[in-house]
């Protein structure tokens, strides 16, 4: 038996004993719950390596401990390949530790060689400058910068982009031997092919960072995907040569995320699924989860969304005894909708979802439609023309012939925004135009044409 009192975020667990008094223990409280963090880490499948398992489970426990995650700006917007890593940091965050975002105005410039089989294709100053305010902001919205252990924001231009070539090969190079470097495999899987001085000093900039963030800010431990193990050990290194002996960093990485079947996680027939709403909108990438295959819902389920344990195995086994309703994907696309673009976006996410399931689009906005109808055949409609539907449907290449246009308008197989137009006479009006812009044509079940103003 024991009795919690709970003061902040501390518990003080008083645990009654055979012996004189009692024992007293204190721990952290994250979110109501006392837990091991990378023991929760391995339950999700998290983990892949670690330089000294022992000694960070010791860090962590001893201390709030401050870690990084870094990103080039190669681009504007991350996709949903980049989001792990930085899930996993926001864990450390719920569980009291500081999180450390880096975004790579420096080594953007160039590129990590991780995982490539060719050179990057340099960009100017301008747009890399552009993309690391694009990733600051998607960013921004997955971390709380406030309180105690509230996340920092660095671009390693700050101190790499000032230093002169005498101070890279005097402070740096020097203790980086280059048979260490051609050891590490995002070096030796490019010797074939071949690979710039460039690139291959890559591994030496983010040494850099980490000794950087480790005198400057305390920080201990850096994680990232398995393709950056090399970069993290290279980093670890250079702070055991110029701290010395006694200096204890930590390096994790997190496994590549696979699909069941064997494709690429992160694909779709149109391409990446981006984070920014422009590129990929909060209804695509809602649709993107909610239509993961039952063997990988659970899955994505522990390593993407910040559920416990017990809800997961909840909708585990609903996928097991329920599929049908699809429980776990929607809980997976709710989750990661609202984290990435926020409740309002969900919202909207589901408001289309279900107006395109029901068939029940009129009560559809303009910006809803714009989303939900992004991918569908579009015509052009001069809107001081008055036009029949028959003659419609012939213009936009719904029906292939006037005569298959009255057929399919007679038999009921023809909707405007959602409601059946049985009328061979039926002339278009302002009031078959939602706000102006839009009319919704839906030939058969699934055939839908976005008719614009």
């Amino acid at each position: 038996m024991q009795f919690v009192l709970k003061l902040g975020g501390t518990a003080i667990i008083i645990v009654p004993s055979l012996y004189e008094g009692a024992f007293l223990y204190s721990k952290k409280i994250v979110g109501g719950k006392n837990m091991d963090l990378l023991q929760d880490l391995q339950w999700r499948g998290i983990i892949y390596q670690q330089t000294d398992e022992e000694g960070l489970k010791e860090q962590l426990a001893k201390e709030v401990t401050s870690l990084y995650c870094g990103v080039d700006p190669t681009a504007d917007s991350m996709h949903i390949g980049h989001l792990l890593p930085f899930l996993t940091l926001r864990r450390f965050q719920q569980a009291g530790h500081r999180p450390i975002i880096l975004v790579g105005g420096a080594t953007g410039m160039f590129g990590d060689p991780s995982g490539k089989t060719q050179e990057r294709q340099l960009q100017s100053v301008e747009k890399i400058q552009y993309n690391v305010e694009c990733l600051k902001k998607q960013l921004g919205r997955i971390f709380d910068f406030e309180g105690e252990n509230g996340a920092v924001m660095t671009n390693n231009f700050d101190w790499i982009g000032s230093m002169d070539m005498i101070t890279f090969l005097r402070d740096y190079g020097k203790h980086i031997g280059i048979n260490y470097m051609l050891s590490k495999d995002i070096v030796s899987s490019r010797l074939e092919a071949g690979i710039s001085f460039t690139e291959f000093t890559y591994t030496i900039l983010q040494a850099i960072d980490f000794k950087h963030l480790y005198e400057n800010f305390n920080c201990k431990l850096q994680i990232g995907g398995s393709d950056q193990w090399g970069n993290i050990t290279t980093g670890l290194e250079l702070i055991r040569k110029t701290q010395g002996e006694g200096a204890k960093a930590y390096g994790l990485t997190i496994p590549l995320v696979t699909k069941s079947d064997g494709t690429k996680f992160g694909k779709t027939e149109s391409g990446a699924v981006w984070l920014d709403a422009e590129k990929t909108t909060p209804y695509e990438f809602y649709q993107f989860w909610i239509n993961t295959a039952d063997q990988d819902v659970v899955k994505y389920l522990k390593i993407f969304t910040f559920l416990s344990k017990e809800e997961i195995e909840v909708l585990a086994t609903s996928v097991e005894t329920e599929a049908h309703l699809r429980k776990a994907q929607k809980a997976l696309a709710e989750e990661m909708t609202r984290l990435v673009h926020g409740q309002d976006a969900l919202d909207t996410a589901i408001n289309i979802s279900q107006a395109l399931f029901s068939g029940d689009v009129k009560n559809l906005s303009a910006e809803e439609i714009k989303q939900g109808f992004k991918d569908v055949p579009t015509y052009k409609q001069d809107a001081n023309e008055e036009i029949t539907l028959v003659d419609l449907l012939v213009n936009a290449k719904i029906s292939p012939s006037k005569r298959q246009a009255r057929e399919d308008i007679t038999n009921g197989a023809v909707s405007v925004n959602g409601e059946k137009v049985t009328d061979v006479q039926y002339v278009l009006s302002n009031e078959d135009r939602i706000e102006e812009q839009f009319t919704i044509i839906r030939r058969g079940k699934k055939k839908y044409t976005l008719i614009k103003y």
